[in-house]
């Protein structure tokens, strides 16, 4: 009888950890089997952790778990020795992402602005349209002064972008640029103004796309519907 009490014990014993084991399992594989909130056919990127703003899982063709030696024609052989967080490719594809956003939400303006009537004043100027300006500027030689200011910015904002190579702990596309004091309110504003402007930036991207095709295919008066 006491070796049957003594093996009742230890399988009461089993029975009361069963189910934090289950639990524990079934965390495991959720865990392991957790899917992109963007893509949820799709398991989700190692190197996306949701901290970064605008951070929805997105990433089909792996972008963000590249090696950075393996793109030193993108992101600097300085950069990839970083170890600052975020890892040195995602950090590199955000300023990216954030720079050709706001170069086309500044696009976007300006475009749309022309074709409503808003131009230099100037009778060469009087019958151009978004579409036609590229070629007029460059036979006029335009061109050329928007190539050396653009080449100035760029070799401004280059000093920033060492400088988080070296482990600055600067974020991705800050400048230091705030003169309305935006973002020195409090944190959570802060954040909110980060997601705002990456999800507008995103947006403007594809809307200068289609803005552009549409003048192209359809006709050049704005709102470039025939």
């Amino acid at each position: 009888m006491k070796v049957v009490a003594l093996l009742l014990a230890f399988l009461g014993s089993a029975v009361a950890f069963a189910p934090a084991a289950r639990r524990a399992a079934r965390l495991t594989t959720t865990m392991a089997a957790e899917k992109s909130a963007a893509l949820p056919f799709m398991p989700k990127p190692s190197a996306l952790d949701g901290s970064m703003p605008g951070d929805v899982g997105f990433d089909p063709l792996g972008f963000s778990s590249i090696d950075p030696v393996k793109l030193p024609q993108i992101i600097p052989p300085a950069a990839s020795m970083a170890t600052s967080e975020p890892l040195p490719t995602l950090y590199w594809m955000r300023e990216a992402e954030l720079k050709h956003g706001r170069i086309c939400m500044l696009a976007v303006t300006g475009f749309a602005a022309v074709d409503m009537g808003f131009r230099f004043p100037g009778a060469k100027y009087a019958d151009l349209t978004s579409v036609t300006a590229h070629d007029a500027m460059v036979a006029s030689g335009n061109m050329g002064f928007l190539f050396l200011a653009v080449a100035l910015i760029e070799l401004i904002s280059s000093v920033a972008l060492v400088q988080a190579a070296q482990g600055s702990g600067r974020v991705p596309g800050d400048f230091a640029l705030d003169p309305m004091k935006f973002t020195q309110k409090n944190e959570k504003e802060t954040e909110r103004l980060r997601l705002a402007e990456v999800t507008h930036a995103r947006l403007a991207m594809l809307a200068f796309s289609g803005m552009v095709t549409q003048a192209v295919a359809v006709g050049d008066k704005f709102p470039y519907q025939g």
